[in-house]
C-alpha cells in the first residue's frame, strides 16, 4: 500500500478499497507518525489506521497503537493514542538505553535507544556474532524514542541519524516533520555535518514546492517557533529532490556522501544575537 505523504494522493472512486487493506478495515502498515496524515486517509478511504511496529528480528511485530479501553474512536484522544509508534505486545520486553548504556525511566519523557528481548526475539545472528547489535541478551533495535509506564512507545528517529551535538540528541525526524509543515516546503531531510565546535550540527536539505519561494532565514524562523532555539539548523541546502531508498525512504546516506564530496550548495544562516 502506498503509504500517505506529504503529497496529497489521487482519491479513490466511490466504493474502491484500497490495495492491501484488510477485509475488517484495519490494516497494520508503516505510515509517517503526522497527525493529518492519519486523519486524511480515515476521512479519504473510510478506514480507521492502527499503527504497527517490528522487525525481522522480531517476528516481526513487536508493539501496535491500539488506544487503551475506553476511548471513544474518531475523537482528538483516539487519535492522539494512534499517532503513537505502538503499544508492546505480550511476550516482548522493551528498554529505553541511555548514552553511556544506562537504562532510562518509564516516564514517556526520557529519550534513548530502544532495546527489544522476548522468546521469539533473535538473540543472536547466525555466524555472525555481530556484538554490536546485541547488549546483555538485548537486541538493539537501531530505533531512538521513548516508553511511558502503560508500554506505549514514541519513534524520534534512528540512532544512525540523530544529530549528536554538544553532548544532546537533536532528532532529525523532529526537525522534518516541523519543516514539511511550512506551506513552501514540498520535502526535507536533515543529516549532520560535523562541526568543529559542536561536533555535528544539522544541516536541512529542502525541496520547495512548484512555484513556491522561502529562504533559509524564513524556514529557520519558521522552525525556531517549532523546536528549541539550539537545534535550529545553521546550514540549508535547497535541492531539487530528496534521494529515496527503494521502498521510499529519505536515502541520508546518499547525502550524507554528496556533502562530504562539496556536491550541496550550502546556505549559511546565522541567527540574531
Amino acid at each position: 500500500m502506498a503509504r500517505p505523504g506529504p503529497t496529497p494522493d489521487p482519491v479513490l472512486p466511490p466504493g474502491t478499497v484500497p490495495e492491501g487493506t484488510t477485509e475488517l478495515g484495519i490494516d497494520i502498515i508503516k505510515v509517517d507518525r503526522i497527525r493529518a496524515s492519519l486523519e486524511r486517509f480515515g476521512e479519504r478511504y473510510g478506514l480507521r489506521i492502527i499503527q504497527g511496529w517490528g522487525m525481522t528480528e522480531m517476528s516481526p511485530v513487536g508493539g501496535l497503537a491500539v488506544p487503551p479501553a475506553g476511548v471513544a474512536e474518531g475523537t482528538a484522544e483516539d487519535l492522539d493514542w494512534r499517532m503513537r509508534a505502538g503499544r508492546v505486545i505480550h511476550g516482548v520486553e522493551m528498554r529505553i538505553v541511555g548514552k553511556e548504556g544506562e537504562e532510562l525511566p518509564r516516564d514517556g519523557v526520557s529519550e534513548g535507544e530502544i532495546e527489544v528481548r522476548g522468546p521469539w526475539v533473535t538473540g543472536s545472528y547466525h555466524n555472525d556474532p555481530a556484538p554490536e547489535k546485541f547488549r546483555d541478551g538485548w537486541l538493539r533495535t537501531g530505533d531512538v524514542g521513548t516508553l511511558d509506564e502503560r508500554g506505549f512507545f514514541t519513534i524520534t528517529d534512528r540512532i544512525k541519524d540523530v544529530i549528536k551535538s554538544g553532548g544532546e540528541w537533536i532528532s532529525s525526524v523532529d526537525l522534518e516533520n516541523e519543516l514539511m509543515a511550512h506551506p513552501a516546503v514540498q520535502e526535507a531531510a536533515v543529516i549532520g555535518i560535523p562541526d568543529k565546535r559542536w561536533g555535528e550540527r544539522p544541516l536541512a536539505c529542502v525541496v520547495l514546492r512548484s512555484g513556491a519561494k522561502a529562504d533559509a532565514a524564513e524556514l529557520a524562523t519558521f522552525l525556531g517557533e517549532k523546536v528549541a532555539r539550539w537545534q535550529v539548523p545553521e546550514n540549508w541546502a535547497f535541492v531539487p529532490e530528496i534521494p529515496k531508498t527503494a521502498v521510499g525512504k529519505f536515502d541520508k546516506k546518499v547525502l550524507r556522501a554528496q556533502d562530504a564530496a562539496g556536491e550541496l550548495a550550502i546556505e549559511r544562516w546565522e541567527a540574531e544575537r
